[in-house]
């Protein structure tokens, strides 16, 4: 179990470098004659196909945060996490069906143009100022300070910072060369980060079974695994009860039962997938057909991905159990996957890190990219050089790749935002968590009710915020700890807390309560309201066998396993 890398490991992490990098330089040398085309830099208007779409989706997705954040989950929580992935699916199907139509009828390439087209200039510029701040320095900063510190655990150690500047350059070696350059190298990093990962969770499930004697053999180890965990492979977290201990409590808190069902759960992912420019740049440029099947084919993907980002969480928890993992003993969850991966040989040890870095690397990418998307053309051309043609937009969309990456970079260096303190992956979920109740009731109602109006929009969104961290901070001190909204739960700090999906969908249902009433002071029909018809929303033969298809692989899953 040698922690370092060996010289075979450098040599097949330099394979993949150059792959990449070759591959990359390929498309934009091919597309070097659009290359002050601002909507082929910042959408690849046209070009993307729908596989390239759908791998793009999940490598912008899987990050740092999800190999070990998730697999720390896996580790703490069991295959219950695995709903943010299959629900994910189910969201993404809501998305492509509903949300994508609205976008490309109405030729929408960025999250604050659809708020000025729907609402008014100051709800968009308000989000657009909130979403750069968002992007820098709540996801930039985890995703490099989590994949650096990753890295260099595996690495053996002493190398944090020459890693953080390593994943900086290549993610925006990718970004420069714009959207086309870093969707289509996501096609190759998405199959690292697969193969890669999957190979990770072979060698957890053969390293289990070799250590408890059924031989090294994956569908063994497995079985080792529903044996000796079998309360790791349940969905459903119990609700406390007086006789629960605190870590029984503190799993509920962190997701709890089919409450999460109810609340919480959808918000994230409908958020996430529908109205957020770091997902939906991806398919702003195709042509519905193409957007519908790239969103639904990362869909099926997603299907899979605990096998990669929970399964090896759930295995280092068994080992640990048994004494074979004692490094874990008085740390946190974080370190379950970083664990596994020293049972790794050599070699395959630089494809794990091959896997990790495509993941990073990917992420950091599209981050930037859409950072520059929004600031070029939501801030920067409206307020700052309204006469800039194409050629100017597409250096100040790299100008503001680099400002962007620097940021991400000075204040990672040495953790100023404490992201090391309360784990990458809880940070991202907190400062995101808080604004989405708002941020989707805007969007869900400004889509699908005409009524809906302006100052309902920021009133939902303040509104939001501000009942999110009323109801995580303050409610159970106010209100007590047992209203008929809510339940908190002693959290072992002293003090009690509702369960975050909860306090989401309670801020989520007061916030739409409090748009809806201010909307009917307003007009009937908002003349700024989109005009919908069904023929936006019909599906082509082949969408509803992917839909199909998608949903009776989850229904199975949830038979399996509820």
């Amino acid at each position: 179990m040698n922690k370092n890398l060996a010289f075979a490991d450098y040599v097949v992490f330099i394979v993949y470098f150059v792959i990449v990098a070759t591959y990359g330089y390929s498309i934009y040398r091919k597309r070097k004659k659009n290359e002050h085309d601002a909507k082929a830099y910042f959408l690849a208007e046209g070009t993307l196909t729908w596989w390239a779409i759908g791998a793009s989706l999940i490598a912008s997705n899987i990050s740092a945060e999800q190999f070990i954040g998730m697999s720390g989950e896996g580790f703490f929580l069991g295959i219950a996490v695995a709903a943010y992935e299959w629900l994910a699916a189910i969201a993404l199907i809501v998305v492509a069906v509903w949300f994508i139509p609205v976008y490309l009828k109405n030729h929408i390439y960025t999250m604050p143009q659809f708020l000025k087209t729907r609402y008014n200039e100051s709800v968009a510029l308000i989000m657009a100022v909130f979403w750069l701040f968002l992007y820098v320095f709540v996801n930039l900063t985890s995703i490099l300070y989590l994949g650096a510190v990753a890295i260099n655990g595996i690495a053996g150690g002493g190398y944090l910072h020459i890693i953080m500047v390593g994943l900086s350059v290549f993610a925006l070696l990718i970004s420069l060369g714009g959207m086309k350059v870093v969707a289509y190298t996501d096609v190759i990093q998405v199959a690292v980060l697969i193969i890669g990962g999957l190979v990770t969770t072979y060698i957890a499930l053969t390293t289990v079974g070799e250590y408890f004697g059924v031989g090294q053999n994956a569908i063994a180890g497995f079985k080792v695994l529903l044996r000796e965990a079998p309360e790791h492979f349940k969905m459903i977290i119990p609700k406390p009860t007086a006789a629960s201990s605190q870590n029984d409590i503190n799993k509920y808190l962190t997701f709890p039962g089919l409450l999460s069902y109810a609340a919480g759960i959808w918000i994230i992912n409908l958020n996430y997938w529908g109205c957020n420019q770091y997902i939906t740049q991806r398919a702003l440029g195709a042509d519905l057909q193409t957007a519908r099947t790239g969103i639904l084919f990362a869909g099926i993907l997603k299907l899979f991905m605990p096998l990669i980002v929970m399964l090896p969480g759930i295995a280092a928890f068994v080992l640990y159990k048994s004494n074979h993992l004692p490094q874990l003993a008085g740390g946190t969850k974080d370190g379950a996957y970083s664990a596994i991966l020293t049972f790794l040989p050599t070699g395959l040890k630089g494809l794990s890190v091959a896997a990790l870095t495509a993941a990073i690397v990917a992420s950091l990418a599209g981050k930037v990219n859409s950072i520059s998307t929004i600031y070029t053309l939501d801030i920067h051309k409206k307020y700052f050089q309204k006469d800039a043609d194409e050629r100017k937009q597409v250096y100040t969309g790299r100008i503001a790749v680099f400002g962007a990456m620097i940021l991400a970079v000075l204040f990672t260096w040495n953790d100023l935002l404490g992201i090391g303190g309360v784990g990458g992956f809880t940070y991202i979920q907190k400062y995101t968590g808080f604004i989405s109740p708002g941020v989707f009731a805007m969007f869900f109602l400004g889509m699908f009710w005409k009524r809906t109006t302006g100052a309902a929009a920021i009133t939902g969104v303040l509104m939001g915020f501000l009942l999110s961290v009323l109801f995580n901070e303050f409610a159970p001190q106010i209100f007590g700890n047992d209203t008929f909204f809510y339940t908190a739960y002693p959290n072992g700090k002293g003090g009690f807390e509702i369960p975050f999906h909860i306090c989401m969908g309670l801020s989520f249902l007061f916030t739409m309560i409090a748009m809806i009433a201010i909307s009917f002071a307003g007009p009937k029909v908002n003349p700024k309201a989109f005009m919908l018809d069904k023929e936006m929303f019909k599906l082509t033969p082949q969408t509803t066998v992917l839909i199909v298809i998608t949903l009776l692989i989850i229904a199975a899953l949830y038979v399996k396993f509820w």
